[in-house]
C-alpha cells in the first residue's frame, strides 16, 4: 500500500508541474514589467529625464505584460489546460521580440546607424520668424530621439532595454520548452 501511495505523489507532484512552470514564467514577466516600468517613470518624474516619443512607444509592451503575467500565473494556479498557458507564453515572448527589436532601432536611432522618425529625430527647424502661434511652439520642448539623454556602461535605456525584452523572450522560449517537455 505504501508504494501505490508514493507512485501516487509522484503523479501529482508531476501534473502540478507544467502550472508551476507557466506560473512562474508569467509572474517573472509581470514583475519585470514593473520594475522596468517602475525605473521609466522614476527616470522621467524624479530625475526628469524626458522620454521621446520611441521611449514611450517601448512602454507598451511592458504595459500589456503586467495584466498578460499575472492572467497567466492565474490561470496556471487554476491549473488552465497546458496548451492555453503555452498560448500565453507565446504571446508574452512575441511581445517581448517586438519590443527587443523596437529598441534595438531606437539604439540604432541614437548611435546615428540610420535615420528616426522624422517628428522626434533630424534637424530642428527655425520657427521664430513666422510669428504668433508658432512663437508660442518656440517654448515648448522637443525630445529628440536621437539625442541620448542618460548612457551607463556605453549603452542607453533604449540599449538596456534590448537586452531586457531580450531575456524576457529568452525566459518565455525556456518555458515553452519545459512545458512542451511535459
Amino acid at each position: 500500500m505504501s508504494a501505490d501511495l508514493i507512485d501516487h505523489r509522484d503523479t501529482l507532484s508531476e501534473t502540478g508541474r507544467p502550472e508551476r512552470i507557466a506560473g512562474g514564467v508569467g509572474l517573472t514577466v509581470a514583475v519585470v514589467a514593473v520594475a522596468a516600468l517602475g525605473l521609466a517613470w522614476f527616470s522621467q518624474l524624479v530625475l526628469e529625464l524626458a522620454p521621446c516619443k520611441l521611449c514611450l512607444e517601448q512602454r507598451y509592451a511592458y504595459y500589456l505584460d503586467i495584466p498578460l503575467g499575472l492572467l497567466i500565473a492565474f490561470a496556471a494556479w487554476r491549473r488552465a489546460p497546458v496548451g492555453l498557458l503555452a498560448a500565453g507564453l507565446v504571446v508574452l515572448g512575441l511581445m517581448a521580440l517586438g519590443n527587443a527589436g523596437l529598441a534595438a532601432y531606437h539604439a540604432g536611432v541614437e548611435w546615428r546607424f540610420w535615420a528616426g522618425p522624422s517628428d522626434c529625430s533630424g534637424p530642428i527647424l527655425d520657427l521664430s520668424k513666422a510669428g504668433g502661434l508658432l512663437a508660442q511652439l518656440d517654448t515648448v520642448k522637443v525630445v529628440r530621439c536621437d539625442e541620448v539623454q542618460w548612457r551607463f556602461l556605453g549603452l542607453s535605456f533604449a540599449g538596456y532595454n534590448v537586452l531586457a525584452s531580450l531575456a524576457l523572450a529568452a525566459l518565455c522560449g525556456w518555458g515553452l520548452v519545459r512545458l512542451k517537455r511535459r
